[in-house]
């Protein structure tokens, strides 16, 4: 029995230890299919899911904002009872002799490691045996690593954050909030401007690959809201692949090479995180793609001598290539419950930029929108 405890807290002391190095240290997606980080947000993902459901609609997403970092401090707590109690099994198969005389029962083993791996230092019970002390300098010294992981872990996870969110709002005076392909081609693809719309996707080809690597080594960013409701990751990476289909199939040249980079980017990023979360890709899905929503998009599409000259030909081409990542994008969109953009705005309303608190009416335009539009006019 007492032997069993032993082999028991040892394996879990060292099954945390390397659960923690994997997610915190190894910067690497790792293919094992047991994981405790793993299975812990399997369990509270699910469970929170379900909690924020059943609560109004307006403060769902609050809800689902709080599970980002409460998951994370949970986690760590999971961490740290896990090798409190090893230490304390291993600690209580040997009996370890201590400096009182009482008996000893499973819970002051408990008390002894928790005091020692916290290095609270309170003295009231100490071990007395040599293997005791080394068991006791061993566990204070993984507490003090522990710790010093925390710390730097934090500062990394909310930098990456920091960066997603700041690409995610640089889209919104060029796409709408949320945004939409047909949105940014409108807005970035007026009067044939082919190099700034090269432009957007070359830095969104990079911001791509910023946000695989990210949430491939740090998965706890996925659960991480945006600031406002109508954006998240998903749509902005959802409107840029939109955006680079259209593009593919009516833009040339330099603009057009641009696309076929980020659109493989920007793939390659969905696919790999609905591995990561082990969600099959949804191939019988709702069409985002409406009748309505396709002829308006003909309306805003860059003129170019790519363009096809049959609307069904233009339609069938773009199915083809929506499959490549619409399944991928609606899997993890059902899994982590965010919000898929539209392929064209929805109603015409105001970009969040445009709004405020303070004001009862939003700002439609900048005076040098005002007069673009009299020139053209």
């Amino acid at each position: 029995m007492k032997l069993a405890a032993a082999i028991l807290g040892g394996l879990l002391v060292l099954l945390v230890l390397l659960d923690a190095f994997e997610t915190v240290i190894l910067p690497r997606r790792v293919t094992r299919k047991f994981r405790l980080t793993r299975a812990f947000y399997k369990i509270t993902w699910g469970t929170w899911g379900l909690i924020a459901s059943l609560a109004p609609r307006k403060r769902r997403e609050m809800l689902f904002s709080f599970f980002g970092p409460l998951s994370l401090l949970g986690l760590l707590v999971v961490w740290a009872i896990g090798l409190v109690a090893g230490f304390a099994l291993v600690q209580w198969s040997y009996q370890l002799p201590l400096n009182v005389s009482a008996a000893h029962s499973f819970g002051t083993y408990v008390y002894l490691s928790g005091t020692t791996f916290f290095t609270l230092g309170l003295g009231d019970l100490v071990p007395v045996s040599r293997l005791g002390r080394a068991l006791a300098v061993l566990e204070a010294g993984t507490g003090f690593g522990f710790l010093a992981m925390v710390l730097g872990y934090l500062p990394v996870l909310y930098q990456a954050f920091s960066k997603r969110e700041a690409d995610i709002s640089l889209l919104d005076a060029r796409a709408g909030s949320p945004p939409t392909a047909g949105e940014l081609l409108r807005r970035e693809g007026s009067d044939n401007d082919f190099e700034s719309l090269r432009q957007l996707f070359y830095e969104w080809e990079r911001s791509s690959a910023q946000i695989m690597e990210s949430h491939l080594s740090y998965p706890v960013l996925a659960y991480f809201r945006s600031q406002h409701d109508n954006q998240n990751w998903l749509a902005a990476l959802t409107a840029i692949l939109d955006a680079c289909a259209l593009s593919l199939l009516t833009c040339s040249g330099r603009c057009q090479q641009q696309c076929r980079l980020t659109f493989a980017m920007a793939r390659h990023a969905v696919v790999d995180l609905a591995q990561v979360f082990g969600v099959p890709p949804v191939r019988d899905g709702e069409d985002r793609l409406t009748d309505e929503q396709f002829v308006w998009l003909e309306g805003v599409l860059p003129g170019d001598s790519a363009v096809p000259t049959s609307p069904n030909r233009l339609r069938e081409d773009l199915s083809r290539l929506r499959a490549l990542y619409e399944p991928y994008v609606l899997a993890l969109a059902q899994y982590l419950r965010l919000s898929l953009p539209a392929w064209a705005p929805v109603s015409r309303k105001s970009d969040n930029w445009q709004t405020s608190a303070w004001e009862r009416t939003s700002i439609r335009s900048l005076p040098i929108d005002d007069a673009r539009d009299d020139e053209h006019s």
